[in-house]
């Protein structure tokens, strides 16, 4: 491990084509609000949120669209280094010690992992792999990851659908200082009209 700082690994075009930075949202677009994560609504799109089973603490949003699922964690970042260098050396070691594949591609967010992930399917069925992509970028003091699986990790038309879906969130860092690596807190959405 160096010091050196990592870049931050993140498309030429984020702060305009996203996911945005709370900062750089439109503020007039109907977001529902999860806390450290706006997403827009769209037809078609089903939102889940992940809870931990012990600490009743929401962990991850679980978005299906576009016969996919994406799953998504912003986390709190250095101002000046990104995460994502860093995060992808973690969960390919992950993945390869539970006896997945993984290789590191060039995709449209920057560089991802598509991985062979273990699945077991039942109590006495075989374990079967499945397929997943691992997206990451880096934000101004935040970095948000995701994962791809469904349609979206063959098929270039969904995956065309689920890199839009990711790329129109917008991460909320808040201003309470938080250690880099701490997932950003995220809620349970309003009930309409409460807002």
């Amino acid at each position: 491990m160096s010091d050196e700082l990592t870049a931050k690994s993140a498309p030429e075009d984020r702060a305009t084509v996203g996911p945005f930075d709370e900062a750089e949202a439109n503020p007039v677009r109907p977001y529902i609000d999860l806390g450290g994560i706006k997403v827009l609504p769209r037809e078609g799109l089903n939102l889940r949120l992940e809870v931990e089973e012990q600490t009743q603490r929401i962990v991850a949003v679980g978005l299906d669209y576009a016969a996919s699922t994406l799953q998504v964690q912003p986390f709190a970042a250095p101002r000046t280094s990104g995460l994502w260098d860093e995060t992808r050396e973690q969960i390919r070691q992950q993945i390869r010690q539970q006896g997945g594949r993984v290789e590191e591609r060039e995709g449209p967010l920057g560089p991802e992992l598509l991985a062979e992930v273990p699945v077991a399917t039942g109590a006495d069925a075989k374990p079967g792999m499945r397929l997943a992509r691992f997206v990451g970028v880096d934000g101004p003091r935040w970095f948000l990851r995701g994962v791809i699986g469904g349609d979206a990790t063959s098929d270039v038309d969904a995956a065309a659908k689920v890199e839009d879906l990711f790329r129109s969130l917008v991460v909320v860092r808040g201003g309470t200082p938080m250690p880099p690596r701490d997932l950003i807190p995220l809620k349970m959405p309003a009930a309409p009209g409460t807002a």
